[in-house]
């Protein structure tokens, strides 16, 4: 019997934990390979509260149930999840071994499934919650498992190969890189969980986390150069088997939890941010040593070769041509009162797919009208959406998959009234030509080698300051070479806060995305997002090497929400140089009134 209600579910689970002898559940939004996104089958967050969003956990006990989400799903949790059911809590202000150690009384067993968390996670809330007498429990099995009746199976798609002539290096030339950082470093074997680590290294993709080309697997790789892949076996075609060749051996992705334990007396390392606990477990019952280290081909994944580069090149000249067209749709059917979000989602999504080369959204598509401009991770669904009112702001944030690259790029726009009457408020020009001023700075900026992305926060937000407004989401992201939107170890975010990454230097060959924003509660958001190089620049005189960024995304910015008055003569020329290279990367991938309108939408301002 299928259980329909939220409530019901969380009865279920109740049951299950009394029948195990265990006091509460603690269920993230995550995967066996600590995926951002997940499949289906590890949907469990959203199957027991109803939460849709890509970032949060819940606990629950035989009395009290918790969702806590940070201040991006404010709204949208209370849409969701029935406060009835559970209780709102808000990261870092509310924290799990808090509300654990106020709801638990006495001696209390709290499990957690060893598959779905790290191990630096566990120490961290065994040390908050031990000394209230709450006991950390590995489950054997995840009981949500047991209670989800009509649960997905994991997707049985064929994992695919990623041709050498899109990666720019053998995945032979990767595993010999990291058999060298393994003998440098004093260790026998590394274990690699994060799916895009195991796609980048063995040149292979696949489609089973929606928008992200990856294939469920793991891989052990070796000091000697070889490499294990576990994978299930309806994923391995003639093929894929062919491309690996002698070196990796294929075996049951069933089969690796119990290959663990063939280490026996290995040095192994691990990274903390990927293996979960299931793998430590494994490996210490099995009589390995393990360290934890970052996987060495995190930072290698990073830096973009010269083939990937220029196949990012190519990927955004293909989106931008698309971005473009639906721009100019936009402003004809918008003004009109007749489109949603979900339309222009839509109608964007139909306008990449008419190039071949496609292969998916490389996210879904923030989609933002009016207020939902607003919340910088809106997701339109069939209950959210809205109109898109003539004379407001709408903000989209969108990108696509192609085997060259990864696209992710937001333009915020002004959609006009049919009598043309309709203008933005100075208020929205003045926010919007601060957050190009910022975005402005981030791409022209030039640093010394050692620096991170800390350190150049700020630029980008440094005019909205003076206005005494700023934006609470970072300012760039890693970006993947058909792989992941979001891509470590690099970001632009204010240093501290558990800002992952802001300490990593920039490196020539990164790609990250320059996106910073404004938003105004209920009433409007802005955002300005392209992709960016990291390359070396030369300066006469220079001591030391310095680096810069090469500019990546190529769409019109809109120039009726610019206040010019507020720009320097240097920011109107980065300005008209920028459009200058827009029409020049999309003159020959445009026609007719499509090309008409780029050219008047870059004209100098």
């Amino acid at each position: 019997m299928l259980m329909q209600t939220h409530e019901a579910r969380l009865a279920a689970l109740r049951e299950e934990l009394k029948r195990r002898g265990v006091n509460g559940f603690i269920i993230p939004i995550s995967d066996e390979h600590m995926s951002e996104y997940v499949g289906d089958y590890a949907q469990r967050l959203h199957w027991l509260t109803g939460f849709g969003g890509s970032a949060g956990f819940a606990a629950v006990t035989m009395n009290h149930a918790a969702i806590f989400v940070d201040g991006r799903y404010t709204v949208q949790v209370r849409d969701q999840v029935d406060g009835q059911l559970f209780d709102y809590k808000s990261v870092p202000a509310d924290s799990l071994g808090a509300w654990l150690a106020e709801v638990c009384e006495g001696s209390t067993r709290i499990a957690y499934d060893p598959w779905l968390h790290t191990w630096a996670w566990v120490e961290a809330l065994e040390d908050k919650v031990a000394p209230r007498g709450i006991t950390l429990v590995p489950a054997e099995s995840n009981p949500i498992d047991a209670v989800w009746a009509d649960r997905p199976a994991p997707s049985p798609a064929a994992a695919l190969v990623h041709n050498e002539t899109d990666a720019g290096r053998s995945s032979a030339d990767k595993r010999a890189a990291v058999a060298d950082w393994l003998v440098k470093e004093g260790h026998d074997a590394v274990v690699i969980p994060a799916l895009d680590s195991v796609a980048w290294l063995l040149n292979i993709r696949g489609a089973d986390v929606p928008h992200t080309p990856v294939a469920l697997s793991y891989v052990i790789a070796h000091r000697d150069g070889s490499a294990e892949l576990f994978i299930a076996p309806e994923k391995v075609t003639p093929e894929l088997t062919r491309h690996l060749g002698n070196a990796v051996t294929v075996r049951n992705r069933d089969a690796f939890e119990g290959a663990l334990g063939e280490l026996s007396g290995k040095n192994v390392v691990l990274d903390p941010d990927f293996a979960v606990v299931g793998i430590a477990q494994a490996l210490r019952a099995g009589g390995a040593k393990f360290a934890f280290k970052q996987d060495p081909t995190i930072l290698a994944k990073a830096i973009k070769n010269p083939t990937e580069q220029q196949g990012h090149r190519d990927a955004q000249a293909r989106d931008g041509a698309a971005v473009s067209r639906f721009l100019r749709w936009l402003e004809i059917e918008a003004s009109k009162g007749g489109v949603d979000e979900l339309a222009a989602a839509a109608r964007l999504q139909a306008f990449r797919e008419e190039d071949a080369g496609l292969r998916d959204l490389s996210f879904d598509t923030i989609s933002a009208a009016a207020g939902h401009a607003a919340l910088p991770h809106y997701k339109v669904d069939e209950d959210s959406n809205i109109p898109i009112p003539p004379g407001s702001i709408y903000l989209v944030d969108s990108g696509g998959q192609y085997p060259g690259g990864t696209t992710d790029i937001t333009r915020t726009v002004w959609v006009g009234t049919p009598d043309g009457a309709g203008e933005p408020t100075q208020e929205m020009r003045d926010r919007f030509t601060r957050v190009l001023k910022g975005h402005i700075q981030i791409d022209r900026a030039v640093f010394p080698q050692g620096t991170n992305g800390g350190q150049l926060d700020v630029l980008a937000r440094q005019y909205l300051w003076e206005a005494g407004v700023d934006y609470a989401h970072g300012t760039g992201h890693g970006v993947g070479s058909f792989l992941g939107v979001h891509e470590g170890p690099q970001r632009i975010a204010k240093p501290g806060g558990g800002q992952a990454g802001t300490a990593q230097e920039l490196l020539a060959g990164m790609i990250l995305s320059n996106e910073p924003g404004y938003y105004k509660a209920g009433a409007f958001g802005i955002r300005i997002e392209n992709l960016v190089l990291t390359e070396e620049r030369q300066i006469e005189g220079m001591e030391g090497r310095y680096l810069g960024f090469e500019t990546l995304t190529f769409v019109p910015i809109d120039r009726k929400l610019i206040d010019k008055a507020l720009l320097t003569a240097d920011e109107i020329a980065w300005v008209d140089a920028y459009h200058a290279r827009v029409r020049e990367v999309l003159a020959s991938r445009l026609e007719g009134e499509d090309l008409a309108w780029m050219q008047r939408e870059t004209a100098p301002l």
